[in-house]
C-alpha cells in the first residue's frame, strides 16, 4: 500500500516537472504506461477518461488517444516516441493537434528503496507556451495524472 505520497513540482525556464514516489517496483510503472488497458484507467486529471485509438511503444511509434474532460469536451492527442528504455525511461513529442500543445516529454522512473520516483519533464519550445500550459493546468494535471497512477497501482 501506498504511504504519505511525496510529491514536487517546478516550473523553470521552458519546463515543467512533476515528481511522485509510488510504491511499486519501476517494471509495474512502466507496464502501466505502455499497457493501453493499464493507461486508460488513470491517465489524466481527476474527473477525465481515456480512449486509446492506437499504441505503438517503440521508438518511431505511437499513441492515439483522447481525453474526454469531465465537462465533456474531447481533446485529441497524439504522442510520438523517441526513445523506450524499460524499465527507466520513455521520450516521446506530443501534439495536441491544435497546433498549441506541441512539447517534449521525458518519464524517468528511478528505484529508490522498495519503491519508485517517477518524474515528468515536458519542455516547452519557449517561455511564453511554458506559461501557457501553466496556465492551461498543466502542473495541477501531472499532479493529478500521478496521483491517479498511484491509485491504480497501489490503492493511495
Amino acid at each position: 500500500m501506498s504511504t504519505k505520497a511525496e510529491v514536487a513540482t517546478a516550473s523553470i525556464g521552458r519546463e515543467i516537472v512533476v515528481t511522485r514516489l509510488i510504491a511499486a517496483p519501476p517494471e509495474r510503472i512502466f507496464e502501466a504506461f505502455k499497457d493501453p488497458d493499464h493507461i486508460s484507467q488513470w491517465w489524466g486529471p481527476n474527473g477525465f477518461s481515456t480512449t486509446t485509438h492506437e499504441m505503438d511503444v517503440r521508438p518511431g511509434g505511437q499513441w492515439l488517444f483522447t481525453m474526454h474532460g469531465p465537462d465533456g469536451t474531447d481533446y485529441k492527442n497524439r504522442v510520438r516516441y523517441t526513445e523506450v528504455k524499460a524499465p527507466e525511461r520513455l521520450a516521446y513529442d506530443h501534439d495536441g493537434g491544435d497546433g498549441e500543445h506541441h512539447f517534449k516529454a521525458i518519464i524517468t522512473f528511478v528505484h529508490e528503496a522498495s519503491k519508485t520516483r517517477v518524474t515528468l519533464r515536458l519542455m516547452c519550445a519557449t517561455n511564453e507556451q511554458r506559461e501557457f500550459m501553466v496556465k492551461f493546468g498543466a502542473i495541477e494535471g501531472g499532479v493529478q495524472t500521478l496521483s491517479r497512477l498511484d491509485g491504480y497501482l497501489c490503492g493511495g
